[in-house]
């Protein structure tokens, strides 16, 4: 991944005012990149993308993707090159109180951004993110690769798998590699792990649920404090989209398919040794454990990176507790100023770019 890679290309990216968007969005305008978003208002009061004047020097669409007519516009208006798409409804606890909404977003939304690139000449690359809980999830202590069996027992895990089992079908029905000089369009789907990082102020998040009893003096509540999850600071995903959306438009279906961007084995933890070193890292605050009726949850869940560490070289950069210190620094600096947080992001970008 180059920054003269992605200066002056037209980049289409759904989703930009949310969380993931936010910092892709920041990142591909300090690379160069002609970024147009599309997207619903900022799905959080406050919110990453507002923090940061993120619609600056930017062509910034509030749509929804179930609105095909819209959409539709907006790509053919602003001819991308590359496509990552990000727009969905990500939450788990969401999707039990709105599984409807969830399905058509998710689904119908994945469905329609593929139908229109049919009709999209200029598309090369696209990259569609879905999640880790995309997998059939048995609690097995070896990761799953991008070949394991797809499922879903929430709504959320569901829809993504779905999303998954459309890009599939497209990609065989009218964008097969076989006729790749016809289409022009290479295809990939992205699966990453749980990501922390500053600016995320979502609801029914572990992170985010520290930061706010923390600023009111209040106990931190975790449900499962023993479940074990890849986290990994935000930037490292998203490094991974990056690389594998240059890939598609440079090498073209070879890099086809699903690929796996979870962290490495020393950063799969406990959500109890998340909550304690965030603690630590702040200089107070305590947890306590509650139960939550109906909403299920898995014990272990861990991804098999071999594919993206080998053919993209892909790899975690930052440890956990670094990345922790990360999402504290950011977020003093917030509470102590409530300033525009651009700078603050671009300096942990370019940290990140450092990184050996």
């Amino acid at each position: 991944m180059t920054d003269s890679f992605y200066s002056g290309k037209n980049i289409l990216v759904t989703g930009h005012t949310g969380f993931k968007g936010s910092w892709l969005t920041m990142w591909l305008k300090k690379m160069g990149a002609n970024v147009t978003g599309y997207a619903l208002e900022p799905p959080t009061n406050p919110s990453l993308f507002e923090l940061c004047q993120i619609e600056k020097e930017m062509e910034s669409i509030i749509g929804d993707i179930r609105n095909k007519e819209t959409f539709a516009k907006t790509i053919k208006a602003s001819k991308p090159a590359i496509i990552f798409h990000l727009a969905a409804q990500p939450i788990i606890k969401t999707s039990y109180q709105n599984p409807l909404e969830t399905f058509e977003t998710n689904i119908m939304g994945t469905a329609n951004l593929l139908d229109i690139l049919r009709t999209t000449p200029s598309a090369k690359a696209l990259v569609i993110v879905t999640t880790d809980k995309c997998y059939h999830n048995n609690e097995s202590f070896w990761g799953y690769k991008e070949d394991d069996r797809l499922g879903g027992h929430d709504p959320y895990s569901s829809s993504k798998a779905c999303c998954e089992l459309i890009t599939d079908s497209y990609q065989n029905s009218f964008f097969h590699p076989n006729d790749y000089d016809n289409h022009g369009l290479a295809i990939a789907t992205a699966r990453a792990g749980n990501v922390i990082g500053g600016g995320d102020f979502a609801e029914n998040r572990l992170i985010p649920d520290c930061v706010r009893a923390l600023e009111k003096d209040e106990e931190i509540k975790i449900r499962n404090p023993h479940a074990i999850r890849p986290w990994q600071h935000v930037l490292e995903p998203l490094s991974g989209y990056l690389t594998l959306a240059e890939r598609l438009y440079n090498e073209g279906p070879k890099y086809n398919g699903a690929w796996n961007f979870g962290p490495s084995e020393d950063n799969e933890k406990s959500v109890q040794y998340i909550v304690d070193n965030f603690v630590s890292l702040w200089g107070k605050g305590c947890w306590v454990k509650y139960d939550e009726l109906d909403l299920h949850e898995t014990s272990y869940l861990k991804l098999n990176s071999y594919k993206a560490r080998q053919l993209l070289g892909y790899q975690t950069k930052w440890h956990i507790d670094h990345a922790l210190k990360q999402v504290v620094d950011w977020t003093k600096v917030y509470v102590r100023d409530r300033r525009c947080m651009v700078d603050c992001c671009i300096e942990q970008i370019v940290e990140y770019e450092g990184c050996e």
